[in-house]
């Protein structure tokens, strides 16, 4: 019986940075919605606050998280469409702040659930920034004779 090779193909940077975000969501998003399963979080969201912070839940709070998190949000649009040099300054730029602010929300937790998604998050921004870092030249071009 033989074997059947398969063709393993490229894929272009572009695809793999937009997937890198994509799956960054996805664990941001879930380690926040695993939140709202613990009392603490639950209660202080039904008294109006975050728990464990000085912060109300109203208008400001909500506009400012929006905005925090749309910048990941678009990256994985962004990613697609921006040429080569601005998509690898961009996503050096937003992979490296998100990764401090997460790193930064950390300070003080104590639950391994928070912390596991946050360093998974740091992983995959990690990978991000080094697949930007190290995005591939340009073809060399023939030169003329």
């Amino acid at each position: 019986m033989t074997r059947r090779q398969y063709q393993n193909t490229p894929i272009d940077v572009k695809l793999v940075l937009c997937a890198l975000w994509v799956t960054m969501l996805f664990v941001f998003a879930y380690v926040d919605i695993f939140g709202l399963y613990r009392a603490d979080v639950l209660t202080a969201a039904l008294d109006g606050k975050v728990a464990n912070t000085p912060f109300t839940i109203n208008q400001t709070f909500l506009t400012s998280t929006l905005i925090y998190i749309l910048p990941s949000i678009l990256m994985v649009i962004l990613t697609l469409v921006l040429t080569p040099r601005a998509n690898r300054t961009v996503n050096i730029a937003v992979s490296a702040l998100y990764m401090i602010t997460i790193i930064a929300s950390c300070i003080g937790e104590t639950w391994i659930y928070y912390l596991v998604g946050s360093l998974i998050e740091v992983a995959l921004l990690t990978i991000i920034t080094r697949t930007a870092w190290k995005w591939p030249p340009p073809p060399a071009t023939p030169s003329q004779p």
